[in-house]
């Protein structure tokens, strides 16, 4: 199974890229495509679309084209819901020990990573940053 995870451009800008990578490799994801993208306004705005309407929502795209971020294609069994536990809390203060977010994040707006929510949410996620072509010769 396949989920998408992005590290975000606050742990870009403070040089925590590698860590979470190595992080997300030793908790057994195997990374299928990756890039360094730098949002555009449009782009993040219809990626966070479902979000639209929400009060963080002008934050978060802000946040999200304010500097580069790098999308993964991760897989491994039960790909979404462990990545979501090797990430932790949105809110780092509320993140269990030893997880990206209580390790790495700055705060519960400045996160540090992204992670798809559902199976079908990673699909439509990973088709997002990475055309089909990409990762059809890595067997997805």
């Amino acid at each position: 199974m396949q989920t998408l995870a992005i590290i975000k451009p606050d742990a870009i800008a403070s040089g925590k890229a590698g860590l979470i990578l190595a992080h997300l490799q030793e908790a057994g994801f195997t990374m299928n495509a990756a890039r360094l993208v730098r949002l555009t306004l449009p782009q993040a705005e219809a990626f966070y679309g479902v979000h639209k309407g929400r009060p963080f929502f002008a934050e978060l795209v802000a946040f999200m084209t304010s500097g580069p971020c790098m999308p993964l294609a991760l897989s491994r069994k039960d790909a979404v819901p462990h990545l979501r536990t090797v990430i932790g809390a949105t809110d780092p203060s509320e993140a269990a020990a030893g997880t990206i977010r209580k390790l790495y994040a700055e705060s519960k707006g400045r996160n540090a990573i992204h992670a798809s929510d559902s199976d079908e949410n990673a699909a439509r996620e990973i088709a997002f940053f990475f055309p089909e072509g990409e990762l059809a010769a890595l067997g997805s």
